[in-house]
């Protein structure tokens, strides 16, 4: 580690409470802290617990206060519909503070619930600041999840209100809300209070008064309210994600924890200053969207871009350049997979030549390993710094990152650079001793965890503490594995179902893709371990490739099996590799390598909600028949 950077994350661990109680200065608090950490019942700590304070006065009000009224907050733009606008801080505050009016008279009180279930329009973000400006503890559901995965948000949260729209947009498509909100409230067995539909223009549905009403009706008789005293360990939200049980887990953040450690991410980690303008082109119903699109930015004090479209076909490969161009945006945050499909569609980037990106110095990637190409490719076409770095929706912030605000650091291709301050991160082998460096194991991280992470799940301590906290005492388990280097830097191999074993040597699906995704025709790829009666398992490669491809698929296959062969070695039995025309993604661009798996083995899996086109899967199943991985059934 270099001087400062190293200076700064050991007082991070060796003096956790004075390090956050020095950050935590840097908040608007209606009550200061005086207990920073509370640590008498692990593993449900405690930060700052005797603050009060309040999300939306510090994202908005506090800036307010300070003389950026008048500063850009918000800019939406949306491709799709070409919609664009924007709101300074002065405009946000009065759309949030008279929603929040509006929802004070629907009924809601601190501590109710709001189910927030909109596409990335303006509103949305406006929903979720509402809530926190009156204490209402928001829970957004991605625009356009199944129905049944809805209703197991509503009976899980018992939210008193559904905030929806009557559609969103994608490429070529209108996702119609209206089924499937009514879908979900057949399904859940409790009942919401009331439905506020936000009516898009050309789609307009009809309303059944009074339980459903306009979002322009709900405005219609609303006044500005002012921001609600919260404790710091009341909760902001509650994000749910899939459970191995099917039961979604409630990943709750608490108030006070959030705010501290969010704020200090922005410059410390991405060098984002109040002046700079940011985009995370995510989605507000991941974690991503939540702690980076609406908290972190505005926390800061900066101007946040809000992108309703996608990396290609809104309508060109070109659409990240042009947004970026636009808004002289200063770094971008989003997913490998945007750049896997730009690069896909524009291998020799044809349409960055088109616009200007002098302003631009930074690109951070997360939500999946980074391969090395995906990387270099970005770098050799920005040139500017492209960072790869880890965190988990649990964390709400980044575990290993390029602290490009405290120390940039070299590159090391395939790795998400060393543990930030406040992460004491550790490797644990399967026989429960740490592992020297270099030597695979599960990643886990020290308690207590630093502000601004998950305290507990909603309504579930008993499966937090089971789940998360148990199979290392004393440690928070991530479940991904990989190793540490000499270096400190952390190397994010796979998750740890993802570890695959092979005739009794444990393999990373992750360490394969990266050779695989190294070859100059293959834009993307997943590795996945399928059972085998003599070795265990063995890994088979689903490459998709770049467009204008000449060389025929044979070929290709037979030079990805060598590579392996020749970077790995014999002992990965590596002998499959199948060309296909796309991956089954999530809508979080995230590969479904588990369900993959179990098409492959022939055993019973559940389609997964959050797929982004299940048409895909039976392209897959096609696919692996025709290579005879799987019998014709």
């Amino acid at each position: 580690m270099s001087k400062k950077f190293e200076q700064i994350y050991n007082q991070s661990l060796t003096n956790p409470e004075e390090f956050w109680r020095e950050i935590s200065e840097d908040i608007f608090w209606f009550k200061k802290p005086t207990k920073i950490l509370n640590k008498s019942n692990p593993p449900f700590y405690k930060w700052f617990e005797d603050g009060s304070t309040n999300t939306c006065y510090n994202a908005l009000d506090f800036h307010i206060d300070n003389g950026l009224g008048e500063k850009t907050a918000l800019i939406y733009d949306s491709p799709i519909t070409g919609n664009k606008a924007k709101f300074n801080y002065n405009e946000l505050r009065s759309k949030v503070s008279k929603f929040a009016g509006a929802l004070k008279n629907q009924g809601l009180q601190k501590g109710d619930r709001a189910i927030i279930y909109m596409p990335m329009v303006p509103e949305a973000v406006i929903a979720m600041l509402a809530c926190g400006r009156i204490g209402v503890i928001h829970s957004v559901v991605f625009g356009g999840f199944a129905s049944n995965e809805l209703a197991s948000r509503i009976d899980d949260s018992k939210a008193k209100i559904l905030i929806t729209s009557s559609c969103g947009f994608e490429p070529g498509r209108t996702v119609e809300y209206r089924p499937l909100v009514d879908g979900a409230l057949k399904l859940a067995k409790h009942k919401v209070d009331k439905i506020i539909f936000l009516q898009r223009k050309g789609h307009e549905i009809k309303l059944n008064p009074p339980h459903e009403i306009s979002w322009d009706e709900a405005l219609s008789n609303a006044k500005e309210t002012n921001c609600v005293e919260m404790n710091s360990n009341d909760y902001a939200y509650i994000l749910y994600t899939s459970g191995t049980t099917g039961v979604p887990k409630g990943i709750v953040r608490d108030i006070g924890g959030h705010i501290v450690a969010l704020k200090w991410t922005m410059k410390n980690i991405y060098n984002i200053d109040q002046g700079d303008v940011w985009w995370s082109a995510s989605d507000i119903g991941w974690i991503v969207g939540h702690s980076y699109i609406v908290y972190a930015p505005l926390f800061k004090g900066c101007t946040t871009v809000l992108f309703e479209g996608k990396p290609v076909g809104t309508p060109d490969a070109g659409a990240f350049w042009k947004i970026i161009s636009d808004y002289n945006v200063k770094s971008l945050f989003t997913a490998p997979t945007a750049f896997r499909a730009i690069k896909k569609e524009d291998p020799e980037g044809k349409f960055f030549s088109k616009y200007n990106l002098s302003k631009f110095e930074s690109l951070f990637l997360a939500g999946e390993r980074a391969d090395p190409d995906t990387i270099k490719w970005a770098e050799n076409l920005l040139k500017v710094p492209v960072i790869d770095h880890w965190w988990q929706t649990e964390t709400s912030w980044a575990i290993s990152s390029n602290c490009t605000g405290i120390e940039m650091m070299k590159t090391k291709y395939g790795s998400a650079c060393k543990a930030v301050p406040g992460y004491d991160v550790k490797i644990i082998k399967s026989d429960q001793s740490l592992a020297k460096p270099n030597e695979m194991g599960d990643i886990v991280v020290k308690l207590p965890l630093p502000p601004g992470t998950f305290p507990t799940l909603w309504n579930a301590d008993k499966r937090y503490k089971e789940n998360y906290m148990s199979n290392y005492a004393g440690y928070y388990q991530t479940y991904d594995a990989g190793h540490i280097d000499e270096d400190g830097y952390i190397w994010i191999m796979s998750r740890t179902d993802d570890i695959i074993n092979v005739a009794g040597h444990r393999l990373s699906t992750g360490a394969i893709e990266e050779v695989l995704s190294e070859h100059q025709s293959v834009a993307e790829c997943a590795v996945l371990g399928i059972s085998d009666k003599l070795k265990g398992q063995l890994p088979i490669g689903l490459v998709v490739l770049k467009a204008g491809v000449e060389k025929d698929n044979e070929t290709i296959s037979k030079e990805c099996i060598k590579m392996v062969r020749d970077k790995i070695g014999p002992v990965a039995a590596f002998k499959v590799a199948i060309v296909i025309k796309r991956l089954p993604k999530t809508r979080s661009g995230k590969i479904l390598r588990g369900t993959i798996r179990k098409i492959a083995d022939n055993v019973q899996y559940k389609l997964p909600p959050t797929i982004d086109d299940p048409a895909i899967l039976d392209e897959i199943k096609e696919d692996l028949i025709k290579n005879n991985i799987l019998k014709s059934v």
